[in-house]
């Protein structure tokens, strides 16, 4: 790289040095002493402003660029740390900037890249273990009936019921897995309302008082709600969101209770689902919205479900351009949180649109 730039320096002080001494050889008053001199200081002028500019604004700046795709070329962006976000009036820096911008996109993209890969790779395993499982239980009371169990009438019915109860488990795991694809690819549309939250939970409450019955269990409001608190969301979506949550609170909880609440604050209702379960270790509290993440496998196994329903919660809070927060000790029991925009009575709406019209309607006198 020196020597290139010497030689464009001394290629070009030559020439400048030998056109200025020819164009005083031209003048009247010129001596070989003056023409002499000036050739050389032209010379020496011109080879250190050309070295300059060549090695220090061209020849670096490119070396750099020279660098920066040898490393890409690699497939080594250790570079990216050192990437500077100022701008510069220079061009060649603005180029190498460039390069940077783009050595930095692409090893985000690889990098998204190989996290999807090893999504699917580990999506493809648990989706193949949680379909195997049913599927082999079915299998086997199946066989074993048709291998002689079947004349045997207490065995025989003992053996289809857990048969069934595989294929339902199998019916729920695809069904969980059809809903959160439909809603990923925009299938599910919300369909907005408002609409009483309290009564929604009071359905909920009532479906899952059997199960929570099962486990010496309560679900309950968290305090008395005398009044309906409105909210704007997909009431049907909403309904299968508390029902994941109260389901899994459930599940994790071996004594107490589960408690549902609201808070209204501002403009928005904070729904919580409280329960005094197992709790989450913190290691796993930014995992449990991930399909089929378990804390403990094969407690979870025993306890039941697709491993699906907290996945589902988070699709459809997100469909509702918010997220679900929680908050777990372990040993005391966790609390899920949402927020959802407050809605309208009917009362409310038909009051506003009669405010509406009569405002419309004063309008059009005034312009009369």
């Amino acid at each position: 790289m020196y020597f290139k730039s010497r030689v464009v320096a001394l290629v070009l002080a030559a020439l400048v040095a030998i056109v200025t001494t020819a164009f005083l050889s031209l003048l009247p008053d010129s001596t070989p002493t003056v023409m002499l001199v000036a050739g050389l200081l032209s010379f020496a002028v011109t080879y250190l402003l050309v070295y300059v500019t060549f090695e220090f604004l061209v020849m670096k700046e490119i070396g750099e660029i020279y660098n920066v795709l040898n490393k890409m070329r690699k497939k080594d962006f250790s570079f990216i740390e050192e990437y500077d976000n100022g701008n510069s009036n220079h061009p060649l820096k603005r180029i190498n900037q460039e390069i940077y911008k783009y050595g930095i996109n692409r090893h985000r993209e690889i990098e998204d890249l190989k996290k999807l890969e090893a999504f699917r790779r580990e999506f493809l395993a648990d989706v193949s273990h949680e379909l195997k499982t049913p599927v082999f239980a079915a299998q086997g009371f199946v066989h074993t009936l048709l291998d002689g169990a079947i004349d045997d009438k207490k065995i025989r019915k003992k053996f289809l019921k857990r048969a069934a109860k595989s294929l339902d488990n199998l019916d729920s795991l695809i069904q969980d897995l059809l809903t959160l694809s439909q809603i990923e690819t925009g299938e599910i549309k919300m369909h907005f309302e408002h609409f009483n939250i309290v009564s929604i939970a009071e359905e909920v409450i009532d479906q899952m008082e059997s199960k929570a019955e099962d486990k010496n269990l309560t679900v309950r409001f968290d305090s008395a709600y005398e009044t309906p608190i409105f909210v704007h969301a997909d009431a049907d979506r909403i309904y299968r969101v508390l029902t994941n949550l109260v389901s899994n609170a459930i599940k994790y909880t071996l004594e107490g209770g589960v408690q549902i609440g609201f808070e209204v604050k501002s403009e928005k209702v904070l729904v919580y689902v409280k329960d005094t379960g197992v709790g989450i270790p913190p290691e796993h509290l930014t995992r449990i919205f991930e399909r089929f993440f378990r804390v403990e496998k094969s407690r979870s196994k025993e306890m039941g479900g697709t491993g699906l329903g907290l996945a589902i919660v988070k699709h459809i809070l997100e469909a509702h351009n918010n997220k679900v927060s929680v908050i777990s000790t372990v040993g005391k029991g966790s609390t899920f949180s949402f927020k959802l925009p407050i809605g309208q009575s009917a009362e409310e709406m038909e009051e506003e649109l009669e405010e509406e019209r009569l405002e419309l309607e004063s309008l059009g006198e005034d312009n009369r």
